[in-house]
């Protein structure tokens, strides 16, 4: 079987993405298990080994038929697409940031095109994007408008738990003003689609409470009576195995040992304090409900370590590993 394509996107610049990127092609022969290609900038991957003081070959390519694929080597589509002369590490410049959305874009493209099967991403600086001009605020938002696709999930694996989240970047006012019932079941639905996609075995989806104990009985909260189990409740009629609310202190820990299909976080924090806990490195988020399955690392540009060597190349390398073990 011919191994997948895995386009892996260099992040903001100025932050730790190519310094992670030689450090995931030194540290684990990926080359065994994809044909990976970063699409990103020749210079700025050059002074990452120099920073990394790793040696390896970058080789530009213009097709992807001429990726090599070979150990020890870096296949790049360079864009150049920014002077280094100019670039400060560990901080943000709008340069960066532009810099950053034109990888996204290549990778989008490619991937469109059907020359690239899935894509890893690295980690970008949002008000970077911003200073930009770019008008989206993050990856997810990105890769939604570049390819019209409405409303992606975003879903984190880590072992054996997977975690959907019904909201993203709002405020946590907002997120709890989201928890509506015809929104909760859509998600529900949604997530165990995504599921069944992945070839992940049906078995039992859990939702997260909102409230302490979900609200005991309406104690101090309603959203669990008047929203959440309605919805759990007509999904089932529905023919879909889910169960919940469960308070949100367990329904992790639980799920875990269970082995459940996957687990339905409310808001942003709710799941990611629980992942992130378990194994804040091999936490990888996965976007579906594009036209390809896009896998990132899920940790930030980190700036206060940029340019200093040191950036850990493992959460990385677990994106790669996830995106071959989904991409068909």
């Amino acid at each position: 079987m011919k191994k997948p394509i895995i386009g892996i996107t260099m992040g903001d610049p100025s932050g730790i993405g190519p310094e992670t990127i030689v450090k995931a092609f030194r540290e684990s022969d990926i080359t065994k298990i994809c044909r990976p290609v970063v699409i990103g900038n020749f210079t700025i991957l050059k002074q990452a080994l120099n920073i990394c003081n790793i040696k390896l070959e970058l080789n530009i390519i213009d097709n992807i038929s001429e990726i090599s694929a070979q150990p020890g080597t870096i296949d790049i589509i360079n864009l150049n697409n920014i002077d280094i002369s100019t670039l400060r590490l560990g901080e943000i410049q709008a340069s960066s940031g532009q810099a950053a959305f034109d990888y996204i874009k290549r990778a989008t493209d490619l991937a469109l095109q059907g020359k690239i099967d899935s894509i890893v991403t690295t980690p970008i600086q949002k008000e970077s994007l911003k200073k930009a001009g770019v008008e989206y605020i993050g990856h997810t938002e990105i890769f939604a408008g570049l390819t019209n696709s409405e409303n992606p999930l975003t879903m984190f694996e880590v072992n054996n738990l997977r975690i959907f989240f019904m909201s993203r970047h709002v405020s946590l006012r907002k997120a709890c003003d989201l928890v509506k019932k015809d929104e909760v079941l859509q998600y529900i639905k949604k997530s165990i689609l995504a599921l069944k996609q992945l070839g992940i075995e049906n078995t039992t989806f859990a939702v997260a409470g909102l409230n302490p104990h979900c609200g005991d009985n309406g104690l101090f909260g309603d959203e669990e009576i008047q929203e959440i189990i309605p919805a759990v409740e007509e999904a089932k009629k529905a023919g879909y195995n889910v169960i919940g609310p469960i308070g949100a202190d367990s329904v992790f820990h639980l799920a875990m040992q269970k082995n459940w299909s996957g687990v339905l976080s409310l808001y942003h924090d709710q799941g990611h304090i629980a992942s992130k806990t378990f194994d804040f490195e091999r936490t990888i988020a996965l976007t579906l409900g594009l036209p390809f399955l896009r896998t990132s690392v899920d940790h930030g540009t980190a700036f206060d370590i940029a340019g200093k060597g040191t950036a850990r190349a493992t959460s990385l390398i677990e994106a790669i590993k996830t995106a071959v073990k989904y991409t068909d």
